[in-house]
């Protein structure tokens, strides 16, 4: 390489990968050193140095003058040495100027591997740090290839890795078509190898889709997703300016991509209503983001501090006639729906009151009329079954009683003559009999379950003996 052409490659370098001249300088001259070494041997002290002005390289060995050489690689002769200078002694260090010429293209190939393996690193290190704050942000790139199930996508700069565990399912893609996605993760190798896998089990999936793509194992991996709730809120933001203005705010997204959505919003200005704001005039907001998911369903939910509230809500969009709370401790709720909504709230596969419950957080029941009539009237029918086993209740008095709210036996021991005399059709007699009835009943069936407990200690006692 001539000088010229030097300083041209370090100018071009500098300019083109922002790889400092002194940093190109430095590989070339411990590559030409490397080149020497190979001649001049292992242990031989030499020395290599590139003018950065004017593209000179030149080279040294540095030698000890002794009277008998044993090891040419460090020591000279002194008649050799006088030859380079005559008032050398012996015991004293003599550099000498090397011949650089033959070792020049042994030292470019050398420089040039090196060279190109640091270009590599400094681009993937310029990748990481371009990339890894757009963490978040949706991109637009075109299907470059198919590694298994994953898909490269080609942002133009870099090469990005769509797993099939964040594709929408019922998408087909094809080579060279356009794909919208979010940056998911930026990951390094470094990031795969510390990873913990329980922590974090998505790293486990995208590690083996990546190491797919990547056989050198380098990176940096942009995972790329369309599955992500922050996906489809990145999406809303697009259309609805007054999420990104803040005036409307997303509480939660709960999604089974591409088939159906849940998003809770919430609204920060009491003259805006969030659900119509999201869905635009005819639609036209909220079936762009559909669109864009593949026909996804997006079910808007107005925010709510009442659970009940939230879960009429969330079952949209059925039509809830009621909510019964189970218990509150457990999170247990049962919503009543008209006989031809039972389907719609329950959804295929039960998807919606799946979603629903993961945005209520409760295990959400959900019965229609019909069957909650059916479900009344049985556990009617069974109280009144149970009362009529009391002596002087009938099958007419015990239905009666429950409507009167005298449901258990227990109730009917405990309350008093006038009190129950107050109940239609009920004599001050006729309490009277029904309450020593129920205490009568009570009792028989207490001594009946203290009976098989006597039994078991008498057959232990008779074993032990």
């Amino acid at each position: 390489m001539e000088n010229k052409d030097l300083i041209m490659a370090l100018e071009s370098l500098e300019r083109e990968k922002n790889i400092s001249r002194a940093d190109t300088i430095k590989t070339i001259e411990d590559a030409l050193i490397s080149a020497l070494r190979k001649h001049f041997g292992r242990t031989a002290l030499l020395t290599a140095k590139i003018d950065p002005e004017v593209g000179t390289i030149e080279a040294y060995q540095t030698l000890v003058v002794t009277e008998e050489v044993t090891n040419p690689e460090v020591e000279i002769s002194l008649e050799d040495a006088k030859k380079e200078n005559p008032k050398i002694k012996v015991g004293q260090e003599i550099v000498i100027t090397l011949n650089v010429e033959d070792f020049s293209r042994i030292a470019a190939q050398i420089a040039k591997q090196v060279l190109i393996q640091k270009v590599r690193g400094i681009e993937r290190d310029n990748l990481y740090k371009e990339y890894k704050p757009r963490e978040g942000e949706v991109v637009t790139g075109l299907v470059r290839r198919f590694s298994d199930k994953d898909i490269v996508v080609d942002l133009g700069k870099a090469e990005a890795l769509l797993p099939y565990s964040e594709q929408i399912r019922k998408e087909r893609y094809t080579h060279g078509g356009r794909i919208k996605a979010m940056i998911m993760r930026v990951l390094t190798q470094a990031d795969f190898a510390n990873m913990d896998i329980k922590a974090d089990p998505a790293l486990g999936r995208y590690k083996s889709a990546a190491y797919r793509l990547d056989k050198a194992q380098r990176g940096p991996y942009i995972i790329l997703s369309r599955t992500s709730p922050e996906f489809l809120q990145s999406l809303m933001k697009v259309e609805i300016p007054e999420l990104d203005e803040g005036i409307i705010e997303i509480k939660g997204i709960y999604r089974d991509p591409g088939i159906r959505a849940k998003v809770v919003v919430k609204s920060n200005d009491s003259k805006i209503d969030p659900i119509g704001t999201c869905v635009g005039m005819r639609g036209i907001r909220i079936r762009a983001v559909t669109n864009e998911l593949s026909g996804e369903k997006i079910d808007l939910i107005n925010f709510s501090d009442d659970i009940s509230s939230t879960i009429i809500n969330a079952l949209s969009p059925a039509k809830v006639l009621s909510v019964k709370i189970k218990s509150h401790e457990e999170k247990k709720a049962l919503a009543i729906v008209p006989d031809d909504q039972l389907a719609i709230a329950i959804g295929k596969d039960w998807q919606n009151i799946r979603l629903a419950s993961r945005v209520c957080g409760w295990d959400i029941d959900v019965k229609s009329e019909s069957q909650q009539k059916q479900q009344g009237q049985e556990e009617s029918q069974l109280k009144q079954d149970v009362l009529s086993e009391v002596e002087g209740i009938g099958p007419k008095l015990a239905e009666v009683l429950i409507k009167a709210g005298f449901t258990t036996v227990e109730k009917l021991a405990s309350v008093g003559v006038e009190h129950l005399a107050t109940v239609q059709g009920v004599g001050e007699k006729t309490a009277e009999k029904i309450i020593e009835g129920a205490k009568k009943y009570l009792a028989e069936k207490e001594n009946a379950s203290q009976q098989p407990s006597e039994e078991a200690q008498n057959d232990n006692s008779e074993e032990s003996k």
